[in-house]
């Protein structure tokens, strides 16, 4: 299950991702039986403010960087906010 909180247009501006593994979420819910991933898309020029501030919250584990075009994620649940 994929939740994508952009539209249209921001599709086109925020292509980039900024994923982790949500450590709270990840086994029950929406993601019984596997991971919930947590993915804040940004524009290109505000991935490295947006990746520190992930990498500071402590319920997110494997924070790694995408390209949002053609993601496919490997998990029971993913929701894409704005970042």
């Amino acid at each position: 299950m994929m939740q994508d909180d952009r539209t249209p247009d921001q599709k086109l501006t925020h292509t980039i991702g900024i994923v982790g593994t949500d450590s709270f979420m990840s086994g029950w819910g929406k993601a019984q039986g596997g991971h919930s991933y947590a993915v804040w898309a940004c524009e290109p020029g505000n991935v490295a403010a947006t990746l520190s501030r992930i990498e500071n919250r402590g319920d997110m584990k494997r924070v790694r960087v995408v390209t949002l075009n053609g993601y496919r994620p490997r998990a029971a649940h993913t929701h894409i906010y704005l970042a």
